[in-house]
């Protein structure tokens, strides 16, 4: 491990990804955007790093985060993207790719991603690629990203084939959660973050559910303890799972649960904000309850109280929550086709034999999947 001094101060959590050589930190806490000039001076190779972020974000944090790097006497490039996810494919790619090398990146120097899952993925992904590999860190505004995809080093955009098909494991340096970024959050943003929170609770953790069950509107309303406690668990177990299996051969897959499904219903509606990621992980780990209730695996009450609570908190739970899209088992089951996780042609899933108790790889029937589609179509 790298020394940091000067981190650690009261109001920061800090978690360590453990990569031996390559291990960082994950600091959770409010107003760190103020101090990431401070906090990541240890880390930085040259005195100058480049953010990127979209045009929504950099009304709100952008100024803000460009102060604190001049502050430290770091000096800034700014790139303003487009917001949304038609951004991250393969054109935002060579955009952003061909407005780096202009401005004159060097192999010491520092992307810093400043937004949400689009922004993070795609700066990470340039960062993989870019003189063949430079640094990043993180800075996660939205819950969906501060849980889950600011941590890990998945980084990619999305093809007309599918969801994060093209892309690269490049771990960021540093991980910075600024919980007062979640401030300004819309509500439909911080219902779909949940619902990665809510995943780690299903994945194999049965207390941190019952807490969800107990507490989760307290997240979604950003009361501070019961926010900052649903951040640092979360948190904790993706660092947790990615120190063990980095490259997703084995324990990572179930970070996936509910993604086969999400995914397929994120490609028939074009990635568009009609569905958003969060919200295609709520309905697809319904499915995936469902779906393992109808094998055997999990009791029907395991799949009804997943259903319950979700839809208690306002989150969709069937793909008939979008009106007048008219779905299609097949199209459904073709977009499964394409995902990453498909074994020698068959659609594996992440199931389930009762809440805290996913595996992987599951498989069922493709006249199972379509008969759990059509109900749920149907219903």
């Amino acid at each position: 491990m790298i020394d940091r001094p000067g981190i650690d101060r009261p109001g920061i959590d800090r978690l360590t990804v453990d990569l031996g050589s390559r291990s960082y930190d994950i600091l959770i806490g409010r107003g760190l955007i103020a101090e990431a000039g401070r906090l990541m001076q240890p880390i930085l190779r040259q005195k100058r790093a480049v953010i990127v972020t979209d045009e929504n974000v950099a009304r709100l944090h952008l100024e803000a985060l460009e102060r604190a790097l001049g502050g430290a006497g770091i000096a800034a490039d700014s790139f303003v993207l487009e917001a949304g996810e038609q951004t991250k494919s393969f054109a935002g790619l060579e955009g952003l790719i061909s407005q780096l090398l202009e401005s004159g990146i060097e192999r010491r120097s520092t992307l810093v991603a400043l937004g949400g899952g689009v922004v993070g993925d795609l700066t990470g992904f340039a960062a993989a690629i870019a003189l063949r590999g430079i640094d990043f860190v993180q800075i996660p505004t939205t819950l969906l990203a501060q849980v889950d995809s600011s941590v890990g080093g998945k980084t990619g955009i999305d093809t007309p084939q599918g969801k994060n098909l093209v892309g690269a494991f490049h771990q960021p340096r540093l991980v910075l959660a600024d919980t007062a970024t979640l401030d300004t959050l819309p509500r439909r943003e911080m219902l779909a973050g949940y619902a990665e929170v809510a995943k780690y609770g299903l994945i194999d953790d049965p207390g941190f559910f019952s807490w969800l069950e107990a507490n989760g509107l307290d997240v979604i309303e950003r009361v501070d303890g019961a926010l900052r406690h649903a951040v640092l668990t979360s948190c904790r177990a993706k660092a947790r799972i990615v120190a063990a299996d980095e490259r997703e051969q084995d324990a990572r897959a179930l970070l996936n649960l509910g993604h086969t499904f999400a995914h397929a219903l994120e490609a028939e509606c074009g990635f568009s904000d009609e569905l958003l990621h969060g919200e295609a992980v709520a309905i697809g780990m319904v499915l995936a309850f469902e779906l393992s209730a109808r094998l055997g695996l999990a009791g029907i009450e395991d799949a009804a109280r997943v259903q319950r609570h979700l839809a208690s908190v306002g989150l969709p739970t069937s793909p008939t929550w979008i009106d007048g899209r008219d779905w299609s088992a097949e199209r459904l089951i073709r977009h499964m086709g394409r995902d990453k996780k498909v074994k020698d042609g068959r659609i594996a899933f992440v199931l389930a034999r009762g809440i805290g108790r996913a595996f992987f790889p599951g498989h069922a029937e493709t006249d199972e999947i379509a008969a759990l589609l059509e109900t749920a179509i149907a219903a």
